[in-house]
């Protein structure tokens, strides 16, 4: 099996391609800081490909998914993982380049992660295009809107292109976590519920990626919270999430 997975370096993505590579999977491993890729590579069983690329760099994911296609065939499973965060107030119009930043990181270079594997997989008639969204994009949190907003709207890509893609043999899963333990939430300044390791997120992400779920929260306590917060009415919900603890502004890019 071959996988092609982008924000490999830290975090969840590290965790994935453990996961994988011991399982005698072939990775193509793709993030921004090219010495923890190589250093993660040389730690992992097999042979893998290692790109040094910013997902909104859509030349650099082209020419990375060429490389990959030619050197070890059209991947079984696309994992869309690289994304940011950072605390935005929309008040702050030094924090507008982050607004830009993020969405850019994990909307756009999503659809950019995806493309260039596309048309490989149709004609093949398999595979599996993984987005990593987040239980941030259900509701509007406060002090995080570039993020929660962004995750909104991949939440919603990937549903559009999930259609898009229906009956073509290639599915599309979104994976939205909860708190996962990871470099991004470990600046985080208040409780955060039913935190994860990454090492066992990795392994629930891998069985909703191999059963091919359109849509799953991990872990299901999250799942359980997405559902009411969905069903909160707006006033109660900004009364409870007004006093919200926020992600510190400037982290994370």
């Amino acid at each position: 099996m071959r996988v092609f997975l982008t924000g490999a370096s830290s975090g969840i993505g590290a965790a994935l391609a453990r996961h994988y590579a011991a399982s005698g999977v072939t990775l193509g491993l793709a993030a921004r800081r090219g010495h923890r890729l190589s250093a993660l590579a040389a730690e992992l069983p097999g042979s893998h490909s290692c790109y040094a690329l910013d997902v909104a760099d859509a030349a650099a994911v082209q020419a990375a998914a060429a490389d990959f296609m030619a050197c070890h065939g059209c991947p079984d499973i696309v994992i869309a993982n690289a994304g940011i965060s950072a605390g935005t107030l929309t008040a702050e119009a030094d924090d507008l380049p982050a607004f830009r930043r993020i969405f850019e990181t994990n909307v756009i270079g999503m659809a950019q992660t995806f493309q260039p594997f596309v048309a490989a997989m149709k004609a093949r008639g398999s595979g599996r295009l993984v987005g990593i969204a987040s239980v941030a994009g259900i509701r509007g949190l406060p002090g995080a809107g570039a993020y929660s907003a962004s995750k909104a709207a991949t939440i919603a890509y990937l549903e559009a292109l999930r259609v898009e893609l229906h009956d073509s043999g290639v599915k599309v899963v979104t994976i939205a976590p909860g708190y996962i333990a990871t470099p991004m939430t470990a600046v985080n300044r208040y409780p955060m519920p039913f935190l994860m390791p990454a090492d066992a997120a990795a392994r629930r992400f891998a069985r909703a990626i191999e059963r091919g779920t359109r849509y799953t929260v991990i872990p299901w306590q999250m799942a359980v919270a997405a559902k009411l917060l969905r069903l909160l009415p707006d006033p109660l919900f900004d009364a409870l999430f007004a006093r919200a603890g926020r992600k510190p502004r400037g982290l994370g890019l």
